[in-house]
């Protein structure tokens, strides 16, 4: 299950918003119990998914699985012990199909509540990241509303209201198979509801019983939040960033790679010490995919896990689709030579779905950069977006006073045939 910032519930954290028509209208905190949309508002899209049929909404897992990266309805269906090459074997094993009988014969119905949330706790950010959306940061909501690029702010944070936090930290209570939480933002490390409800879940005695994660856009160190999350029984800490490069500084405005490269390596020690699992969350886009791999580079040597969550889709003039077939190849060549510089660990047999098994990270870094290599080889380009993307840049520099090709000039003849 997930929150919007604004709490809108949705049956999934990776659904595709823009093509997700199977659920019902959209039901929120404010009318609607998480209890009554995700047992019984979630009816007909569990009777679809018991029919066999493909969700909308799941094409982005859909594209990734294609091109061989793991998928987000891959990871989730591991937790039922559920996995796709061998689909009826496992089906027929999973601790779950009691349930999913249960639920066929009631049209969709069920009982249980949700085990595993992503929970959306609002557009509160210090950051600007330029393939970012004004939902998820109040910074650069802001700064669109100023540029007329949206005519409203995004709705208020369904967390600042005390009553809708309350109501939904006695709901995580009486949840009894309550697994797992993740939080994003915003940035959670200063948005006022995270350390709520972090304290709220140790006073009522959950943090020995859950797994919390929670991702940040390394720009902000909180003491008293990091001492509380040392109180849960496990920490998943996701570390945004885009390469280890100047384009950083460009694309997660106004952050600086000197900076961020500190608080990461802090990070890092405290996550080791604690033995919380440590991943780096990256969004590869139109400009980051020419240095994805010293993101990859940095994951191999400090043996930490590497993720995204999709092929990037939107804003859709940020996609990697929109380069041409010669600039992908110089980039893919790249990718590929390193990944054959470390055949040690290839094994093109092996699937890795368990992305957070610490015993084959090294593996599975190798794994989702093919993945990219994949994309860049075989998605058709996507051309008739470059003017939308040099007028989007234009108009986003005029506000913060900088210029893409200071930070990637091998862009400048791709660009300038886009209009830029």
């Amino acid at each position: 299950m997930n929150i919007d910032h604004d709490g809108t519930y949705q049956y999934c954290r990776w659904v595709n918003r823009t093509n997700n028509s199977v659920t019902e209208p959209d039901h929120t905190v404010h009318q609607t119990t998480a209890t009554e949309y995700f047992q019984k508002k979630l009816s007909s899209l569990r009777a679809s998914m018991l029919n066999g049929e493909k969700i909308p909404g799941c094409t982005n897992c859909y594209q990734m699985e294609e091109q061989k990266k793991i998928s987000p309805r891959q990871k989730q269906l591991l937790k039922t012990g559920i996995q796709l090459p061998e689909f009826e074997k496992t089906f027929q094993s999973s601790t779950f199909l009691e349930e999913f009988k249960k639920s066929a014969e009631q049209q969709g119905d069920t009982s249980i509540l949700p085990q595993d949330w992503q929970i959306d706790l609002g557009n509160f950010c210090n950051s600007g990241c330029i393939f970012c959306s004004p939902a998820s940061s109040s910074k650069l909501a802001s700064e669109f509303k100023k540029l007329g690029l949206i005519k409203e702010l995004p709705k208020k944070n369904w967390a600042d209201d005390p009553l809708l936090l309350e109501n939904f930290v006695e709901l995580l209570s009486s949840s009894k198979k309550l697994a797992y939480l993740h939080f994003i933002g915003g940035e959670t490390m200063i948005t006022p509801a995270f350390k709520k409800i972090l304290k709220k879940l140790i006073e009522v005695g959950i943090n020995k019983k859950v797994s919390i994660g929670f991702t940040t856009n390394l720009t902000v160190w909180d003491q008293e939040i990091i001492d509380l999350l040392t109180q849960y029984r496990e920490v998943n800490l996701g570390m945004s960033i885009e390469c280890l490069h100047p384009v950083n500084d460009y694309l997660r405005w106004p952050s600086k790679i000197s900076d961020i490269k500190k608080i990461l390596e802090s990070w890092i020690e405290i996550g080791k010490k604690h033995g919380w699992l440590i991943q780096l969350r990256t969004t590869p886009n139109v400009f980051s995919i020419a240095h994805l791999k010293t993101l990859y580079e940095y994951a191999f040597e400090k043996n930490i896990g590497i993720e995204s969550c999709n092929f990037l889709y939107r804003p859709t003039f940020m996609k990697i689709s929109l380069l041409n077939k010669d600039t992908r190849k110089l980039i893919s060549k790249k990718l590929s030579a390193w990944i054959d510089s470390h055949k040690e660990y290839l094994d093109y047999n092996e699937l890795i779905v368990n992305v957070r098994d610490k015993n084959k990270v090294r593996k599975y870094i190798l794994q989702d950069a093919q993945s990219y290599v994949n994309y860049l080889n075989n998605v058709p380009e996507e051309t008739h977006l470059w003017k939308e993307l040099a007028e989007y840049l234009k108009k986003i520099e005029s506000s913060r006073k900088n210029n893409i090709l200071d930070y990637a000039p091998e862009y400048e003849k791709f660009l300038r045939t886009a209009g830029y």
